[in-house]
């Protein structure tokens, strides 16, 4: 690793389990990255349990946590321990009826770097995320830590340019898209190759538009949890880019995995220098951008 350069990883698991048996595991896989040499570490979005947005059930906010608990304790105490950046997706009880999809950014030596909650809420078939989470109130930032500057973004974050334009300004050399995204099974045929074709290709198309890196932490496993349903086949496919959209690294769909690649600093400047979109922007001219829809 030169001077210029850090390893980023990204872990791509099954995490249809419980919040005790997914931090086990979850503590378990951020070690293997760190020995592997990563200096950043990103598990999949809501981490610690089944995915259980397929279902509109109060008794599923019982898996929030408020800040600073569970989670925090866990993994700042190994990011300190193993001098690494831990970026760690949770449910986050903020107060009585407030619920937040959340993310640490925990720093290398256990200290709170950031915390980032997700800005846009999905609610589609088994995706009804709208039911449990409140819109993020923090922004979009780009987090400073002593391995590297970095912005996290989540999931649904992925489909917005907005989103990652914004991190990006602010000087992230990497966005970290934690991730829970899959198939509805009897969809897969038809739709599947298209739908995973075009979660890819979007993040790959933020990297080149701002010259970063990017980073996708997806889970695997078909989570069937309800009963006469289909459940969601979670497609895996955790990948990371150059600031020229190549693939540095990508996963398998079914296989729990670690994903590793380094960040050159000075490719990043010289692609932007070679490629100058953010010169070029015609700031001036996207004050509608705020508009709901241009009538």
């Amino acid at each position: 690793m030169g001077k210029n350069t850090y390893t980023v990883s990204v872990i791509q698991l099954n995490l249809n389990n419980t919040p005790e048996n997914n931090l086990k595991k979850c503590t378990e896989w951020v070690r293997k990255a760190a020995a592997k040499g990563a200096d950043i570490i990103s598990l999949p979005e809501l981490y610690s349990s089944h995915y259980f947005c397929q279902s509109e059930d109060t008794e599923n906010f019982a898996l929030a946590e408020p800040l600073y608990s569970t989670s925090f304790k866990a993994f700042s105490a190994l990011a300190k321990e193993l001098g690494v950046v831990i970026i760690v997706p949770f449910f986050e009880k903020r107060m009585a009826g407030v619920y937040h999809n959340s993310a640490y950014i925990i720093d290398a030596d256990g200290s709170e770097a950031g915390l980032y909650r997700k800005m846009h809420i999905p609610d589609d078939p088994h995706f009804y995320e709208k039911f449990y989470f409140t819109p993020g109130d923090l922004g979009f930032k780009t987090i400073p830590t002593q391995k590297g500057k970095v912005g996290t973004l989540i999931c649904w974050d992925q489909w917005y340019p907005e989103a990652a334009r914004l991190t990006a300004l602010q000087g992230a050399e990497v966005l970290f898209y934690p991730t829970a995204i899959g198939w509805h099974p009897a969809e897969k045929e038809e739709f599947g190759e298209k739908q995973q074709g075009a979660w890819m290709n979007v993040m790959k198309g933020h990297a080149v538009a701002n010259g970063v890196y990017v980073a996708a932490a997806n889970r695997i496993g078909l989570e069937k949890y309800l009963p006469d349903t289909n459940g969601i086949e979670f497609w895996g496919s955790s990948f990371i880019c150059g600031p020229q959209g190549e693939i540095l690294a990508q996963a398998s769909t079914d296989q729990e995995e670690i994903l590793m690649a380094e960040v050159d600093l000075d490719l990043q400047e010289n692609v932007r220098q070679n490629w100058p979109f953010l010169r070029d922007r015609r700031i001036d001219m996207y004050g509608a951008i705020t508009k709901r829809a241009i009538d």
